[in-house]
């Protein structure tokens, strides 16, 4: 099979011809790696995760970067935070080489205080998350956007448990000290079965039996990893009246499957769980067109004291973002369109509102629903985005 283009492949090559570092964060296995020696198929690569390397690294950092030459691709940066001071040193000795250190890292707390302290204003810093259906029609709901997924489907089941356990035992344990890796596990197919509700940590503790508290720094551990989207709420000069939790999502729909036990499609389409599995798969792909960009997310979620919620806002030019109302059936209705034109009566938009919904083959992709509501595909939904520049 022929290399997959990423959208986010010009913004990188953009970032090095203009900054001497470029820092390339990411969940684990999103594709950075691949995307940066496919980019730079020169560039000498160095993984800071072989013991062999990390043991040089330990005992001899100004060494170890002195044997290296050229441009270099650092992976998994995190893991060897000491080379930051080093790389400064020798980006300051020539402030005009450009694209010279390319570092990846998967775990971005501790890769962005590295960057923060050490490579302020020296690194431009991308942000890359798996496949979205602007870069593959292979991206599914069921089977979401990880490159080795959309690679080989039939082999997704195992991948995605491997894929657990990996980053339970790698990534968890190095974030966060948890005793019970069974129970981290458990926490992540309760929260899945959570995806689009409004976060509420003590509802979350509760089946568990775990503390505030932790439930707090487990939260926190499966954002940094890219694991999980906390979508904030939209509340810019509406007043106090206004819900202020995030709404939580997983990132990947086809990780959020296996979490929550749905092993065919078929079983997908069954299970009550299809409406909010497939609004955080719209949610992540309006992420994934931003980011891939080299821009911010931008999204948020709005609901009153009233009960009135529009389930996204994009922000768009000036205080006027893009309504996103998102509705699983094949044949929306203008009853589905109320909360975003109940909205508009507040906050008034330039262009038509968006509906995003299941669209039957042979269907418009995009039409009129009632005056300031369009329906559109998820395609279409990145095409109006396009065209208006968002």
């Amino acid at each position: 099979m022929s290399p997959i283009p990423r959208l986010l492949a010009s913004e990188l090559t953009r970032a090095a011809s203009q900054f001497p570092a470029v820092v390339l964060t990411g969940p684990r296995r999103a594709g950075k790696t691949f995307l940066l020696r496919s980019t730079f198929p020169t560039a000498r690569w160095v993984l800071l995760e072989d013991p062999d390397v990390l043991d040089r690294v330990h005992q001899d950092p100004r060494g170890f970067l002195d044997g290296l030459s050229g441009t270099v691709i650092l992976d998994e940066i995190q893991n060897a935070p000491e080379l930051f001071p080093f790389i400064r040193t020798r980006i300051d000795r020539d402030p005009e080489a450009r694209g010279q250190w390319l570092l990846t890292g998967s775990q971005d707390f501790a890769l962005m205080r590295g960057v923060s302290e050490s490579m302020a204003g020296r690194a431009a810093i991308l942000h890359m998350l798996p496949f979205g259906t602007e870069e593959t029609a292979a991206v599914t709901l069921f089977r979401g956007g990880y490159p080795e997924v959309v690679n080989d489907p039939g082999g997704a089941d195992l991948w995605f448990r491997s894929y657990v356990q990996t980053y339970i035992e790698r990534d968890v344990r190095a974030l966060v000290n948890v005793a019970n890796l069974s129970l981290f596990r458990r926490f992540l197919s309760v929260l899945a079965t959570r995806t689009g509700q409004l976060l509420n940590k003590t509802d979350l503790a509760a089946p568990l039996g775990v503390s505030v508290p932790t439930i707090t720094t487990w939260l926190d551990v499966l954002e940094t990893t890219g694991v999980i989207l906390s979508i904030p709420p939209w509340f810019e000069n509406l007043g106090k009246r206004i819900l202020k939790s995030p709404r939580l999502y997983v990132a990947d729909s086809g990780l959020a499957c296996h979490l929550v036990g749905i092993e065919t499609a078929e079983a997908l389409e069954r299970s009550p769980l299809l409406g909010p599995l497939f609004e955080g798969f719209v949610a992540s792909e309006l992420v994934k067109h931003r980011v891939h960009a080299g821009r911010r997310p931008g999204l948020h979620w709005f609901r009153d004291q009233q009960g009135l919620e529009v389930d996204f806002l994009l922000e768009g030019r000036g205080l006027k973002p893009l309504m996103i109302e998102v509705k699983v059936t094949h044949t929306p209705t203008s009853q589905d369109a109320r909360p975003i034109l109940r909205l508009r009566q507040n906050v008034p938009a330039e262009e038509d509102d968006l509906l995003v919904h299941r669209v039957s083959p042979g269907e418009p992709e995009s039409q009129a629903l009632v005056p300031g509501v369009r329906t559109v595909s998820v395609a279409a939904m990145h095409a109006a985005l396009q065209t208006r520049g968002l």
